[in-house]
């Protein structure tokens, strides 16, 4: 029909749900793919609500209607009740299951009967008997069109119909508004009723005319809009790619102006200038050069020095930059042990690179457990990412359970007396603190002070008793890990003379304080995560027991539809792999997230059983 269509095929599976914000945030609308054989998963609800959330008008498809046992009016029905009754079918199976082709077109009131061999052939006849059925979608479609527009309401309700060229010139106006939601009946496997949805497309679906303005903020930052037919070229990065050979390459938007092969634009995110290599146009693996692009194509270029998924090229005479896109928060977390020494430059930039590319993807050193943190959206994710370090940049890496970052404190209050005394042939150390701890509020941290009168102890040797306990602190006393909520005192002590000095309060500081803690009835303390889980309604039971056996605290269940959102308070340590155990639980359909809450103390017995662990590494490595 003399339309390009730009199509982004975005990986359906959760892990790589990066694909398909980067593609939304680009597209014009969006068509979300329902498996006839499996209905509604949490992954349906994710993609529709990342819809509404870019404004995108939608259709829903519904595929694989050539599989056995599939039931597309319970689909169908389900569908309506999950998403409302403004999701209207243009197409209907005729014959679902295997050998699946005929299909009822309601725009046309026509059956479709499609040729084997998946040419996407087709014959056309009457819809004869079904004529009924026709009539009563067409209707309801019309009844929604008649929304869209004042003027269509009125003559809709004085004649009680639309004549043709209004109805599909306010189809195209329903969709953009959202009022109607189309949904198709397809095999895409066979080709059956593929042709059908890409010419409902080319004729009524959304053109970057439909969003001639886009939100921007300005060089000041200040909210402004970015128009369709602005001259300066604007364009946004939205996926970045490395392949051999070629290096490095980034897909982008315009959505002002024109690009031009040389062009010199500005990155505001990144700072500097680029300068614009080849441009191309892709097709699946194929790249056809071209001399510019301009406003609404999408297009691809190689080698820009500093700029990367998320990032807005501009003109110097029209600075503008973009939205981000917001991409969710990793819910799976593994560490990564190098198989060799000495790679670590390496493991970094491997690593650096890859979140560029993938912004879902994060990584951390994690000084406090001496470990590379890797997270993302899956163990799939994990597997692909350990699988391009070793593919692209020669980094062979296993992945581990992350340790836990325990900490210790005091649940009692107590005082000690710690003299530090050593006489060589020379100068001598003499140094005695005395010094009191007790509880603080959680999350204080460590509170030091000092309360000594008179002139026992010299003021200025007080910096070399925090530095003594500071040492203490990152050492711990129980069980090797930092302690923190604790308030210390230094209240008195004793000098010498000639042998005081720093290095002398620094040791009495540091013992005194593990002699204060050890009589304080020291405990540990665990990191404890918030947890939302979204799983269907026939899964919650099953969910709640599991999160029960991980200690968990379940704070509220609340509907969403036909899901259940489960909020908890769980220990991080009973959430090592819980993604696979949600999707596990609920057959694909869960999803979960998790970030940090607070620290609180652990069980006693869970306790001896992390003490003695680490005693028993700790033993380990010293035989080592």
């Amino acid at each position: 029909m003399g339309r390009k269509l730009n199509l982004l095929d975005c990986p359906g599976y959760a892990d790589f749900l990066a694909e398909g914000l980067g593609a939304m945030r680009v597209c014009d609308s969006a068509l979300i793919t329902i498996n006839a054989a499996h209905g509604l998963g949490t992954g349906t609800d994710a993609a529709w609500d990342y819809c509404m959330h870019f404004g995108l008008p939608k259709a829903i498809v519904v595929n694989g209607l050539d599989k056995a046992h599939v039931d597309f009016d319970a689909v169908l029905a389900d569908t309506r009740a999950h998403f409302g009754r403004n999701v209207l079918p243009l197409t209907l199976p005729l014959d679902a299951g295997p050998g699946f082709s005929r299909l009822l077109d309601v725009m046309r009131n026509e059956v479709t009967t499609y040729r084997p061999g998946g040419t996407g052939a087709y014959t056309e006849e009457p819809a004869g008997a079904l004529t009924e059925l026709v009539q009563a979608l067409h209707r309801e479609l019309i009844e929604y069109v008649a929304e869209s527009d004042d003027g269509l309401m009125e003559r809709f309700f004085e004649k009680g119909l639309l004549a043709e060229d209004e109805f599909r010139a306010g189809l195209h106006k329903a969709i953009q508004n959202q009022i109607v939601v189309p949904l198709f009946a397809v095999s895409a496997e066979t080709n059956v009723g593929v042709a059908r949805l890409l010419d409902f497309i080319a004729k009524y679906g959304s053109s970057p005319l439909d969003r001639s303005e886009v939100p921007a903020r300005d060089a000041g930052g200040l909210p402004g809009t970015v128009p369709l037919d602005h001259p300066e070229p604007v364009a946004f990065v939205f996926k970045t790619m490395n392949e051999p050979g070629v290096g490095e390459l980034s897909l982008f938007r315009v959505f002002a102006g024109t690009v031009r092969t040389g062009d010199e634009l500005l990155n505001t995110t990144r700072g500097g200038t680029e300068r614009l290599g080849q441009l191309y146009v892709l097709n699946g693996h194929e790249r056809t050069p071209v001399p510019r692009l301009r406003a609404g194509d999408l297009g691809a270029v190689v080698k820009l020095r500093n700029t990367h998924t998320g990032d807005t090229l501009f003109s110097p005479r029209f600075q503008v930059s973009l939205p981000k896109v917001e991409y969710p928060r990793p819910n799976i977390h593994a560490a990564l042990r190098l198989r060799s020494e000495g790679e670590e430059d390496k493991l970094a930039a491997g690593l650096a690179m890859l979140h560029l590319e993938d912004p879902t993807f994060h990584h951390r050193v994690d000084d406090e457990v001496h470990q590379t943190i890797a997270s993302g959206q899956g163990e799939l994710h994990l597997q692909v990412i350990v699988e391009r370090l070793a593919r692209r940049f020669g980094v062979q890496v296993t992945l581990e359970e992350p340790a836990v970052p325990y900490r210790e404190t005091v649940r009692g209050r107590a005082e000690s007396r710690y003299r530090h005394k050593k006489q060589t042939g020379g100068a001598g150390q003499f140094a005695e603190v005395w010094m009191r701890v007790e509880p603080a509020s959680r999350g204080l941290g460590v509170e030091f002070t000092e309360s000594l009168v008179g002139n026992n102890v010299d003021r200025a040797f007080v910096p070399s008793v925090q530095k003594g306990v500071a040492t203490a602190c990152r050492e711990g006393v129980l069980a090797g890990y930092r302690v923190t909520d604790v308030k210390v005192d230094f209240f008195d002590g004793k000098m010498h003379p000639v042998d005081s000095k720093d290095i002398a309060f620094q040791v009495a500081g540091y013992h005194a304080f593990k002699e204060c803690l050890l009589a304080a009835s020291p405990c540990l303390l665990e990191p404890i995560q918030a947890l939302s889980v979204t799983v269907p309604d026939d899964c919650v039971g099953a969910v709640l027991g599991d999160l029960s056996s991980r200690r968990g605290q379940v704070l509220g269940v609340e509907t969403d539809g036909h899901f259940q959102i489960i909020r908890a308070r769980v220990p991080q340590k009973e959430l090592h792999r819980y993604n696979t155990v949600v999707r596990s639980l609920t057959g694909g359909r869960g999803r979960h997230a998790e970030q940090f809450d607070h620290y609180a103390e652990m069980p006693a017995e869970v306790a001896q059983r992390v003490i003695a662990e680490r005693a028993k590494r700790n033993g380990t490595e010293a035989a080592k």
